[in-house]
């Protein structure tokens, strides 16, 4: 698609989702079709079904196939998660990361963790514990497994300079995931680790990914208290 083509189809989702925002195309209503929508833009169908297919990505607008596309009667917004590269997150707070392999150790998927990433429990699997520090303060505990059939390369990594966090970012491409957030009291190793009393809150990530339907990683993240974060919508 050409750059005048791109301009083309977000104009074009930019207007229809005016005409969505300003009541002037209503909750359920049926809009106009792709052929009406391209003669009104004096643009080709493919653009504007493009357009549409941003619009609907977004829930905006309910497409469905003999139907027509009508605009969505309870819109869904989807939001987007990035997954973060802990150093790079350290840093923007303006303190000094550096890290600690504690253990990184091939063992047997224990149930719970071949259940998340849906292998068979007992396949081998690289699990690795870390923690990542700002200005030498306990930031982060990582419990993290990897799938070596999936990611075989990172039997031969060295750890010293860079996080398993960081290095499967950089490296290794994932198609979905998800994200569990929650709050958990800390276990004695954990207040250890984290430098905190047995008991204290800990804000706590749990996040599996995968490329199709190949496991990727699952880990877990336990913050140190006073952890906040932010995300946009």
């Amino acid at each position: 698609m050409t750059t005048a083509e791109n301009q083309n189809w977000r104009s074009i989702r930019d207007e229809l989702n005016r005409r969505i925002a300003k009541r002037i195309w209503l909750p359920g209503e049926l809009i106009p079709g792709e052929v009406e929508l391209a003669e009104e833009f004096g643009c080709a169908r493919a653009t504007v079904n493009r357009a549409l297919r941003e619009l609907a990505s977004t829930g905006l607008l309910d497409r469905r196939r003999r139907a027509g596309t009508r605009v969505a009667r309870h819109p869904v917004r989807k939001a987007t998660f990035s997954i973060p590269i802990t150093r790079i997150e350290v840093e923007d707070r303006g303190a000094a990361w550096s890290h600690r392999v504690l253990s990184n150790d091939r063992l047997p998927a224990p149930a719970q963790v071949a259940e998340r990433l849906g292998i068979k429990p007992g396949q081998d699997l690289l699990h690795q514990t870390s923690v990542h520090f700002a200005d030498r303060e306990p930031f982060v505990l990582e419990d993290r497994w990897i799938s070596i059939d999936t990611v075989p390369g990172i039997l031969d990594v060295d750890f010293s300079h860079i996080s398993a966090n960081e290095w499967l970012v950089q490296n290794v491409a994932f198609t979905r995931g998800d994200f569990v957030l929650c709050a958990a009291n800390a276990s004695r190793t954990e207040a250890d680790i984290l430098d905190t009393k047995p008991g204290a809150a800990l804000f706590i990530v749990e996040r599996t990914t995968w490329n199709l339907d190949m496991p990727i990683t699952s880990v877990r993240l336990a913050y140190a208290p006073g952890y906040q974060v932010r995300m946009e919508i």
